[in-house]
């Protein structure tokens, strides 16, 4: 049974950066019809409290920023032998404190919709001080 294993929440002062690391276990890196339990596109998502959990980043082959708030701020990269991706997330503001979940899908294509994702992780808490 595979995981995602979240890394690298914390507390920080706004204006500082911290970097979130997930890395995926027990999958299959082939994706296509006819492999089971694999993983293809995986992004970042955030909740706020009281707030609906939403897209913040998503890669595969290429990465899209679902939240424009983020663009300029954030880098999702992806180390494919390691089957691990990261959120280097520089600028950090209070409106970006939430808990971030990594999550995954068996296809190579990235969406928004948090739906389309099969796997997730157990989140990690990212806090911004004013």
């Amino acid at each position: 049974q595979g995981q995602l294993v979240e890394s690298g929440g914390g507390s920080v002062q706004a204006g500082g950066s911290l970097r979130l690391s997930c890395a995926a276990s027990g999958y299959n890196t082939n994706i296509g019809t006819g492999y089971s339990n694999s993983i293809g596109c995986m992004g970042w998502f955030r909740q706020a409290p009281g707030k609906e959990r939403e897209a913040v980043a998503s890669i595969y082959s290429s990465s899209q920023y679902w939240d424009t708030s983020v663009r300029g701020r954030f880098t999702i990269t992806r180390d494919a032998s390691k089957n691990t991706v990261y959120l280097q997330m520089n600028n950090l503001k209070p409106e970006d404190t939430a808990v971030y979940y990594c999550a995954g899908r068996p296809g190579a294509g990235c969406f928004q919709s948090q739906t389309q994702y099969t796997y997730w992780g157990q989140g990690t808490q990212v806090t911004v001080s004013s």
